[in-house]
């Protein structure tokens, strides 16, 4: 397993992943006539853009000549977050590789990123329910946010997600009420 930063040639590999992820990660979650509709063409347009604006900031996992996952990550989105604040804004990992050490070696590579950039804080979203990427996410040291709770739409589905935080100045995790 090769973590490297993305190139622009990545595009369609990333965007094959993403889809094929959401698909296995959100099965369960999400329903399969909005899961099937999803088109790599859709996300390799958006991907290729990113890759070549430079934002999101984007890693690869690659097993022989394979990407098999990605990582997201930039400045944070949220309103009102300081220019030292940073956001994971994906990781997705296909599921034959879940579990093989290759999600937690994307995301050490994208905080070791946001770190030379001076990142003081980093967050990120999940979706509430997303039982696994919540295990995977507390065990890197983030902690839910559930003030932060915010509630939308992805297909005709109503779904909520929250945010979870790291203080990296610190090194400790905030709690609800340091906000």
């Amino acid at each position: 397993m090769r973590i490297r930063e993305a190139q622009p040639g990545d595009a369609r590999a990333i965007a094959e992943v993403h889809v094929l992820a959401w698909q296995q990660a959100y099965a369960d979650m999400l329903p399969a006539d909005f899961l099937a509709a999803l088109r790599v063409q859709d996300r390799e347009a958006a991907w290729a853009e990113s890759l070549t604006r430079g934002t999101p900031s984007l890693r690869v996992a690659e097993h022989g000549s394979r990407i098999v996952g990605f990582s997201a990550f930039g400045p944070c989105r949220d309103r009102g977050a300081a220019p030292t604040d940073h956001e994971l804004w994906a990781l997705y990992v296909l599921r034959e590789h879940w579990s093989t050490g290759c999600g937690r070696r994307l995301w050490l590579a994208s905080r070791s990123a946001m770190v030379e950039r001076h990142a003081t804080r980093i967050s990120l979203w999940v979706l509430v329910g997303n039982e696994r990427a919540t295990r995977f996410y507390e065990s890197a040291g983030f902690r839910a946010q559930p003030e932060s709770l915010q509630a939308f739409t992805l297909g005709s589905t109503p779904v909520t997600e929250m945010r979870y935080e790291m203080d990296l100045v610190t090194g400790a995790s905030p709690t609800p009420e340091a906000d």
